[in-house]
Parts: C-alpha cells; structure tokens; sequence
C-alpha cells in the first residue's frame, strides 16, 4: 500500500535521511525503531507531506506521493498522529472528534464505530480536551484520527510521557485499530511492546535503515537485544 523508496532528506543543508526505503502492506502493523534523532519523525513527515524531500519517492496504492501537498495526502486517507497529540484544547471531545472526520465527510456511523471502540471517549464527549488524563487525551487522538477514514494510520512515539500502565491501554487501543482492518506504521521508543504487536519492524540509525526483519526475528537477535531491549525479550 505505503512504499518509501531511496528517500532523501534533510533541514538546512544537513542530512537527516539517506537512501531510506520501506514498506507497508495492507493488513500490517510495521514497527520504525530508533534512537533520538535517527530521523524516524522526519520520515512521518516526509510521507505525509509535511517535510519535501530532496530525493526519492513516495507512493500510495501504486501513486506517486512525493510532492503532493500535506492536506491532499490526509485527504486519501494517510492520516499521521503526531507526537504531542495536537488535540483543540478548549474544545469538546465530540468536537475535537467532528473536526477529525471534516476532511473525509462525518458520519452519525462512524462516531457510533468510535465511541464503541473507545468507550471512555462517548463518557466524556462534553468535556473539554484539556481537562482529560494523558492517557483519554491520546485515545482521543486515536478516536479523531479514525474519524478521518485512514486508509493507512502513521502513529509518532503515542506512549511518549506516560506512565506505565497508560502505555498498556494505548498498545491495546492500536492494536484495537489495527484489528478494525486499518495497516499501521508505528515510530515508537518502546521497542518490547512495538515488537509484541507487529509483524514486521525496520531499525533505524543516524538516518538509514540498517535492518529489516519479522517482528519475532528482531526479538531474538543479539544486536537488537542489547541496543533496544536492555538484554531481555
């Protein structure tokens, strides 16, 4: 569905991403690993328009991507979670939840679909963003993002700042999302849980991808043992 090919990028002069390529098959959950600064959110941002490339291609169902502007690109339904949340604060979640599914046409139906899918969000659908926990504030993000009909779901470091039973509820709401049938590209830090729930995973270092390998795979090998999972799967 989702191809990178030979991707180049950069700010200001300096090099952030080389020769980058990957893949996202329809039905997949592909985890993006790496350090701070290994280039994986300019990589969200190059897919989704945000941030030009300066080589390379992306594409979309066989369509080529690269140079099509960020709202046209969410608008065919690659829809990016971006890390932070970004939520309208002193708005509703039922409004923050509306104003997700703008773009592709709301429906009475598909707010029904969320709301079943994150019933804390129907709960507290009157309240305004800014007063929920960090973790009902990145299930509303969830909720907003499904509002806008993904046909593939980008997600940036979503466990990034919370605690840890939190990250628990956020791994099983994406995979609650992934099993709705939508593929899911995931950039996240918490290399254990990303590699529990995908099928396949891509390393990043310093802005190349420097291993590819099913999520299994991955778990048991040395380098990413010692690098990702303190030593232990």
């Amino acid at each position: 569905m989702l191809t990178v090919q030979e991707v180049e990028a950069g700010y200001a002069g300096s090099r952030v991403l080389t020769h980058v390529s990957l893949e996202l098959e329809e039905g997949e959950l592909v985890c993006l690993l790496g350090a701070n600064g290994a280039g994986k959110s300019t990589l969200l941002k190059v897919i989704t328009g945000l941030h030009r490339p300066t080589g390379g291609r992306v594409r979309f169902m066989g369509t080529d991507i690269t140079y099509i502007a960020a709202h046209r690109i969410a608008t065919i339904g690659i829809i990016m979670i971006p890390e932070g949340r970004r939520l309208f604060p002193f708005c509703t979640v039922l409004e923050n939840l509306e104003l997700g599914g703008y773009s592709r046409g709301m429906s009475q139906e598909l707010l029904e679909r969320v709301f079943g899918m994150f019933p804390r969000l129907e709960e507290r659908k009157k309240q305004l963003a800014s007063t929920l926990s960090g973790g009902e504030q990145q299930m509303l993000t969830f909720g907003r993002a499904m509002m806008a009909k993904p046909e593939v779901l980008l997600l940036d470091e979503p466990s990034l700042g919370l605690a840890p039973l939190l990250v628990k509820e956020i791994f099983s709401a994406i995979e609650k999302i992934h099993k709705s049938g939508v593929p899911v590209l995931l950039v996240e830090q918490n290399a254990a849980r990303s590699l529990a729930i995908s099928d396949r995973g891509y390393i990043m270092e310093t802005g190349r991808i420097v291993l590819e390998e099913t999520s299994v795979n991955l778990r048991n090998n040395a380098l990413v043992l010692k690098a990702y999972l303190g030593g232990e799967v």
